[in-house]
């Protein structure tokens, strides 16, 4: 896993967004079409509105989500809330290049399914996502891949539910999925995550992150989060 150490949270922003368009254009000009999934986050937010901005060809550009709480449509616990005004309402994007989590439906595990199905539709089969945008928490989670939860023993299904965390069940690309992604992209801000950060770098297993593969990662990190390393 190649690290990068930035200055400060908005520069690690910024240098996120300037990685994923050099990814897009290079995947849209050898495939034809780029595939990607974010995960939420404040510093993830500033990145995709920067990310708007870049010079991408957005016609052949699919997102999908790495993980999603289970909450109404537009409520603020939800990522697609954030994603839309960091990203879709400010980029040249049409609605069927939005792939997100079904959340709001009455059964959950068929929801699941189905989005399943949805990445195989713009990511092949078995889907090869060709970016993945994960985040790392202070626990040592990452995308909805919770310490303890049963979830991260699912090597079957590419999404799956989660037990309820912060009051809040969530969908979640499982390892299999994570694990097929071109290209990892870690963004890492803060100093809460300084602890964890060493961790993941050693590629420790005891913490969910650490079982994400290394090869094909790109860490950014600002200063505060990468103080122990």
């Amino acid at each position: 896993m190649e690290i990068q150490v930035l200055a400060d949270a908005a520069t690690v922003a910024q240098e996120g967004a300037r990685v994923i368009a050099e990814e897009a254009r290079a995947a849209v000009a050898a495939r034809g079409r780029f595939s990607m999934a974010v995960s939420g986050g404040r510093t993830p937010w500033q990145m995709l509105c920067a990310l708007a901005r870049e010079e991408i060809p957005w016609n052949s550009v699919y997102v999908a989500q790495v993980d999603e709480r289970v909450a109404p449509a537009g409520h603020p616990d939800r990522n697609l809330t954030h994603l839309r005004e960091s990203l879709l309402e400010h980029a040249p994007l049409r609605p069927e290049q939005i792939c997100a989590m079904p959340v709001e439906s009455s059964d959950l595990e068929a929801g699941a399914a189905r989005y399943a199905i949805l990445l195989q539709e713009i990511a092949g089969s078995p889907p090869v996502l060709d970016l993945v945008h994960l985040g790392l928490g202070p626990d040592g989670h990452t995308a909805s891949l919770m310490p303890g939860d049963p979830v991260l023993d699912v090597t079957e299904a590419d999404v799956a539910l989660t037990r309820p965390y912060q009051q809040r069940q969530r969908m979640t690309l499982t390892y299999p999925m994570l694990n097929r992604a071109r290209r990892i992209l870690w963004l890492v801000t803060g100093g809460e995550k300084a602890g964890m950060l060493v961790r993941l770098r050693d590629g420790d297993v005891m913490i969910p992150a650490g079982r994400v593969r290394q090869e094909h990662a790109l860490l950014l990190a600002d200063r505060a989060a990468a103080a122990r390393l």
